[in-house]
């Protein structure tokens, strides 16, 4: 079966790899459609410090139970669709040993420090799946990067009294706006495409904000009757919105930090004293996969639209290279297997 392979930085390679065989206490998956994160574009552009080369790349997953291993339990069937939880923790470290195992010291996401889903078939412990009736596969397939918006809101504790500020409306950007405006949160999307804050607005938020047109800190005081807002969550990973969002929070906020910087940071560190401020990092997800299942079941989010291109294995190569030459107004390109 071919597998694309991120051999080095800016270069990829569709190889041929063995199917694999389910052992003990796993599942053979039968890959329909598997989705390109921004950490696989930062990979590529060799931004992103935790990429490890060659690699099977994917990790955003919708596919279908095919083959059971030994001592796999009775509810776990063939033929039923799926998503995965792509981490692998040590079990050990102290983030393991505190049951934070999103934030294992020694995690191993697929694609990343392990083979990923960029491939027809993969195994994974029956514990990694979740399952499904009503979902499609490419629904399935959104679920792993809208858990890390998901994860950051819990992060931050929103509740109903809260304004949230989310800075990126890529998909996990809109994960997080997702999840603030089921929290019944006032939420005001930031970004520099229109087209992004649109979707933003579908999926419910009260305000947008495209920097490009309006002065941010002028438009975000008088949302908040010039407070600022509560929480701010930082999904772009640049110095300039890492600073923006210390800038911006109310006294009291509370800062999620979800994107990697590209570039060292410089902060006027005396606001964090001076507002009391709490910077919370956010990594993964934890318990959110559930959550977001129900809530795409509930059909509130607009998955066709934010799926900007699907193309198939062969085409894959070419997608990444054109996405990290021109990355304006994509938000997500998946490869469907079943494609021709």
């Amino acid at each position: 079966m071919k597998a694309l392979v991120l051999t080095d930085i800016g270069k990829t390679a569709l190889r041929d790899v063995e199917k694999p065989t389910p052992k003990s206490g796993e599942v053979l998956l039968k890959v329909g459609m598997v989705g390109f994160c921004g950490g696989d574009l930062n990979s590529y552009r060799g931004l992103f410090p935790l990429q490890e080369y060659p690699n099977i790349l994917g990790h955003e997953v919708g596919g279908t139970i095919e083959e059971l291993g030994d001592d796999v339990p009775d509810d776990i069937k063939t033929g039923m669709k799926v998503t995965v939880y792509p981490y692998l923790n040590c079990g050990k470290c102290i983030a393991c040993r505190k049951g934070a195992r999103n934030a294992c010291k020694e995690n191993k996401t697929m694609g990343v420090r392990r083979p990923g889903a960029m491939c027809r078939y993969i195994t994974l412990p029956w514990q990694d799946v979740f399952s499904s009736e009503k979902l499609s596969l490419r629904e399935l397939a959104l679920a792993e990067p809208l858990t890390v918006g998901f994860h950051s809101v819990n992060r931050a504790n929103v509740t109903s009294q809260d304004r949230v500020a989310v800075i990126g409306c890529g998909i996990v950007g809109l994960g997080a706006v997702a999840a603030a405006v089921e929290k019944g949160a006032e939420v005001i999307a930031i970004d520099l495409d229109d087209a992004k804050l649109e979707i933003a607005k579908k999926i419910g938020v009260k305000h947008t904000i495209n920097p490009k047109q309006v002065n941010l800190h002028q438009t975000l005081q008088k949302m908040t009757t010039n407070d600022g807002p509560d929480v701010v969550i930082e999904a772009v990973g640049s110095p300039v919105t890492y600073r923006q969002a210390v800038e911006e929070v109310a006294f009291t906020g509370r800062v999620v930090c979800i994107g990697y910087a590209k570039a060292p940071v410089e902060f006027n560190t005396s606001l964090f004293v001076q507002k009391e401020i709490e910077i919370l990092g956010s990594r993964n997800c934890t318990t959110e996969f559930p959550e977001v299942i129900s809530y795409l079941e509930q059909g509130k989010f607009p998955v066709n639209e934010v799926i900007s291109k699907v193309v198939t294995i062969e085409e894959s190569e070419q997608a990444l290279a054109d996405w990290a030459t021109d990355q304006q107004g994509i938000i997500k390109i998946m490869i469907d297997f079943d494609k021709k």
